[in-house]
């Protein structure tokens, strides 16, 4: 077993290559603090945005020592690195912020479990935001997609240093949007605050994944019902590796936000925990709706075998009707296939010598098979394999 290799950008990456369990792990002997930069890793590309309760500006650095300007000033400093693909610029990051070899390692080496790790007078919490990548298509029947990537906050006195893997669209825009226009009490707050405010705008992305996939396991529902197929039970464990994936995410960060809610660190104030205790509800709630997407998803197996199960049966009613009407039929047809001579013996089937002889086997046939026919329609047989119910 191999080292954990982001050969290809986790947001692309397709759903059947992916291993949603997978943490990265050392190498036996390797020495702690050594950083694995992937080849094929996103360019770096750094951004600040530092305001106050007056201003706010935001700009791009072209290089990490640019950020040590901003770390001891008395404004709110949030930079953002984005893109794991440089290591000199990574080893110059942790040389501007004073970080620990270990905390370094932790957002560079992905994937992470999410956790929280106090250092000094730094905190670490490293989460997974998800982003909608494809919605349900009701049309095709295609199912939802989503991307997964780590995301690592360092968060100081006067500045929060967050780290994501790849450099592309984020979850964390309306965050960026209330401090340009100074909505609500984010510019007017210190880093505790804002390191809340992106905390809850990643907690409150998987609602609109978890809705998608609430459609769609409805759907997969009528499918299981209505028309079974062996397509049906790759959807099945296809819905199931997602919602692992999905848990796998949240749930260590329930852990972790009951940590920062009770711990009494410094670098977070009591009012922010209040806030934090709401972002906790938050993921309350997804955990609740991802145990009942789980268990939905745990019985549609069920459904499926026992509505195959049923189509069999079904089948196989239609099937022993059948053979029952043409039994006698067959049997019937057998006895004057023998042609046996009249002459030889009277009791050699006389039949075969009426002038009515013929007609009146196929009336005899006739009349046997509307009577089956009758017989079975009266006990209801025709219900369940005549009668279509109609897909909702």
């Amino acid at each position: 077993m191999q080292p954990h290799s982001n050969s290809v950008p986790s947001a692309i990456r397709e759903e059947d290559e992916r291993r949603h369990w997978d943490y990265h792990y050392d190498p036996v002997g390797m020495t702690p603090g050594t950083l694995v930069i992937d080849e094929d890793a996103s360019p770096t590309e750094l951004t600040l945005i530092d305001y106050n309760s007056e201003n706010a500006f935001r700009k791009t650095l072209r290089s990490p020592e640019e950020a040590a300007n901003y770390l001891d000033t008395e404004s709110i400093s949030w930079i953002d690195l984005q893109g794991l693909g440089n290591e000199d610029v990574l080893n110059r990051l942790g040389s501007v912020f004073h970080l620990h070899p270990l905390v370094l390692e932790d957002v560079v080496n992905v994937p992470q479990r999410p956790k929280i790790e106090y250092y000094n007078d730094q905190l670490l919490i490293i989460t997974r935001m998800v982003m909608l990548t494809s919605k349900h298509n009701e049309d095709t029947e295609e199912a939802p997609k989503f991307a997964s990537e780590q995301l690592s906050f360092v968060l100081g006195k006067n500045y929060l240093l967050t780290v994501q893997e790849e450099l592309n669209q984020d979850c964390l825009d309306p965050v960026r949007q209330r401090i340009r226009q100074n909505q609500g009490l984010i510019r007017g707050a210190g880093t505790d605050y804002l390191a809340y405010a992106l905390l809850d705008v990643v907690i409150d992305a998987y609602f609109p994944v978890l809705e998608e996939y609430g459609e769609y396991i409805e759907s997969l529902e009528d499918e299981v019902i209505f028309t079974p197929s062996r397509q049906t039970v790759q959807k099945i464990y296809r819905i199931r590796r997602e919602l692992m994936s999905l848990r796998r995410s949240i749930w260590p960060q329930r852990n972790n936000l009951s940590r920062l809610v009770r711990d009494g660190s410094e670098l977070i104030r009591p009012e922010v925990r209040v806030y934090l205790q709401d972002c906790y509800d938050h993921v309350v709630q997804v955990l609740d709706i991802l145990e009942t997407y789980r268990e939905l998803t745990a019985n549609l197996m069920d459904v499926y075998l026992s509505s195959v199960s049923n189509k069999m049966n079904e089948v196989m009613k239609i099937l022993t009707m059948v053979s029952a009407i043409f039994i006698p039929l067959t049997f019937i047809a057998g006895v004057y296939g023998m042609n046996f001579d009249y002459d030889a013996s009277p009791w050699n089937m006389p039949e075969l010598e009426y002038y009515w002889g013929y007609p009146l086997c196929w009336a005899m046939m006739i009349a046997i098979a509307l009577s089956l026919t009758y017989y079975f329609w009266r006990k209801g047989w025709f219900e369940s394999t005549v009668t279509k119910v109609p897909k909702t």
